[in-house]
């Protein structure tokens, strides 16, 4: 029977729209107070945060950066930098016994009708008595006193409340258990990388560089980061940051670099390896911490694209240190060295610019020279092609391989490509399916070879100026 009347069909578009991926976004891994947070996040699990605010209500803050290491990333990312969103993961457990110190009964001094104790302190289980045996009171919390975290002040402050019958206490007791950072080990720090495969179910976002301040200059650590940066869920690619030992049994002296870093293996064509250690007032940072700060906000700059070096851009320091805050002055020499010849990434105070990172190369070099691996920005523009690649044509699996489907996803590689080389992100490129790479079995099996070329360009790390005297000149100018 006809279908009376004027109908009209749609038909599936020929080119698909790319899925561009994210770049510039850390996946830090460390310990966080999150005893401390007005919305305490759940351990070992990635946390999206796009702002300070957010991030201080789901993991807390705290100036002790040593004991709580997320913290210097969160002000680092934040304040300095103003760079979102940040993933990150606490290894730090409040509720699991091996990292608590058990409960212990002591009496405090009241000043100004408060107690100052440890920011360690947790607060389930916490116990506060006004008095002394027989006659010692329990007091409830807000009712007799109240209870808060300064981040400030380090510590965790009992405040007497004004209605109270204790209000004029000289002294209380308090009993309660802290949260022993000191008791996270390297492997809890490797479970946590492994949660950067649940960033995509978790959070909806993919990182692309993998941190672990404070952490990532142990060796199994570093290789683990390594390793999960040559593939996020097996697919993804991204770059870890890793810092040198900046203590005395690590590199104290610039010379010592190149033998510490094949003693300890930091080769990895996947590894950014950073020394010495920052400064900025007080603060003491990680130059791999302001490193994911400067890289995301120059990845930014350039429309979400990491085509070009953190290199000779400003770092938010006004010095360089080892580990006991010992101050590093590198020469212009030395720098050459460290980061022209021995593929580390430092930081020097030259030509009036100010304090800028320096330093094109991954770990690799100079063992591999492969261009595509030795340059930090070309290498992550492989790892952003790819895993853009990946994203747009996810949704093409297990569809019928036919022509439409092939012709889909050369067209829609070739017009964001081409893209991308108008946008000067890559000299050239262009997606091909070569007879020679597609054999008839593979065919069969549903297999396809899509060969993509492309060419991101090199940093400019010489330019060479020739100074000649004509002559001609003086005969042109007295004759």
């Amino acid at each position: 029977m006809p279908n009376l009347g004027i109908h009209v069909y749609k038909k599936a578009t020929a080119v698909s729209l790319p899925a561009v991926a994210a770049s510039g976004i850390p996946f830090f891994v460390g310990t966080a107070p999150v005893h401390t947070a007005a919305k305490p996040s759940r351990p070992n699990y990635p946390v999206l945060c796009t702002s300070w605010d957010e991030a201080a209500e789901k993991l807390g803050f705290s100036y002790n950066w040593k004991k709580y290491t997320l913290c210097e990333a969160m002000y680092s990312h934040f304040m300095l930098y103003g760079a979102q969103p940040v993933i990150f993961c606490n290894v730090l457990d409040p509720s699991d016994t091996d990292m608590k110190k058990p409960a212990q009964s002591r009496a405090h001094e009241v000043l100004e009708h408060r107690v100052t104790i440890p920011l360690d302190t947790l607060h389930d289980g916490l116990k506060v008595t006004s008095g002394e045996g027989e006659s010692a009171v329990e007091l409830k919390e807000d009712e007799d006193y109240t209870l808060f975290y300064d981040e400030e002040k380090n510590a965790c402050i009992i405040e007497l409340l004004e209605d109270s019958a204790s209000y004029g206490a000289m002294s209380i007791t308090v009993e309660a258990a802290e949260v022993d950072p000191g008791a996270v080990t390297s492997a809890d720090i490797v479970m946590g990388i492994s949660q950067a495969d649940a960033c995509m179910t978790a959070v909806g976002v993919v990182p692309d560089l993998l941190l672990a301040p404070g952490w990532s200059h142990d060796t199994v650590v570093a290789a683990i980061l390594a390793t999960k940066a040559a593939g996020i869920n097996g697919l993804f690619g991204a770059k870890c940051l890793i810092d040198a030992d900046c203590s005395a049994e690590g590199v104290t002296e610039y010379s010592q670099l190149t033998a510490y870093k094949n003693k300890n293996n930091f080769v990895d064509v996947n590894q950014i390896l950073c020394w010495p250690q920052v400064k900025l007032g007080e603060d003491q940072f990680h130059l791999s911490t302001q490193l994911a700060g400067l890289m995301a906000s120059v990845d930014t700059l350039n429309g979400g694209c990491p085509y070009e070096s953190p290199s000779n851009k400003n770092l938010k320091i006004d010095g360089c240190c080892l580990e006991d805050g010992t101050e590093v002055n590198l020469t212009w020499e030395q720098v050459n060295l460290i980061a022209g010849s021995w593929g580390v990434v430092t930081a020097i105070n030259f030509m009036g610019m100010g304090w800028t990172a320096k330093g094109n190369y991954t770990a690799c070099y100079p063992a591999n020279t492969d261009v595509k691996d030795q340059f930090i920005p070309i290498s992550r523009m492989f790892d952003w092609v790819g895993n853009t690649i990946i994203r747009t044509f996810w949704s093409k699996l297990d569809r019928p391989m036919n022509r439409r489907l092939i012709d889909n996803i050369l067209d829609t590689s070739n017009i964001w490509l081409n893209g991308q080389v108008a946008a000067e992100h890559l000299l050239g490129a262009r997606a091909e399916m070569l007879e020679e790479e597609n054999n008839l079995l593979d065919l069969m099996a549903g297999i396809i070879h899509i060969h993509i070329y492309i060419t991101p360009p090199s940093p400019m790390q010489e330019c060479d100026f020739t100074l000649e005297y004509d002559v001609n000149y003086v005969q042109a100018a007295l004759g």
